[in-house]
């Protein structure tokens, strides 16, 4: 990360063995390092596994939507399998819990399937992400076990 500068300055504390970084101030540099990672690793999931089994698809991240009532909205990850099989995935490295209302909204505005609407959200444990997945409509996961998530939708 040093070498591609995004790290400006790298200290290692050998008495706390420990490393500190001090990230570049470049927007684009703090937005990856913000959740933006997240994203692109959810997209490159949906798009590895679609061409391994050989899936027509369109996708886009960071979509911008306008409902009929001019919602506005943006999806993060959006995928549309065979020309109809919508898959759409938020991701949260953070907190996620005042925005479940908010998606499962979305996900009936949009007339999709619980499964097929996807909150990834990093250190999430995999009893947790079950458990909120049978309370509400939408389909919980962590980043290690997105790609099986996704792979549960083709």
């Amino acid at each position: 990360m040093y070498d591609f500068s995004f790290v400006a300055k790298c200290f290692h504390n050998r008495q706390e063995n420990n490393i500190r970084l001090i990230l570049q101030s470049v927007p684009a540099i703090r937005n990856f390092f913000n959740g933006e990672w997240l994203e692109w690793f959810a997209l490159m999931s949906c798009l590895q596994y679609s061409k391994e089994r050989k899936k027509r698809f369109s996708c886009a991240r960071n979509l911008k939507i306008t409902l009929q009532n001019n919602e506005l909205y943006e999806l993060d990850v959006f995928m549309l399998i065979d020309g109809d099989l919508p898959i759409c995935i938020e991701c949260k490295t953070g907190e996620f819990r005042q925005y479940i209302d908010k998606y499962i909204t979305l996900r009936k505005r949009l007339g999709m399937k619980g499964n097929n609407f996807i909150l990834c959200i990093t250190g999430l444990s995999d009893e947790h992400a079950r458990g909120l997945t049978t309370m509400y409509d939408l389909t919980f996961t962590n980043e290690l076990d997105l790609p099986t998530q996704i792979a549960r939708v083709f």
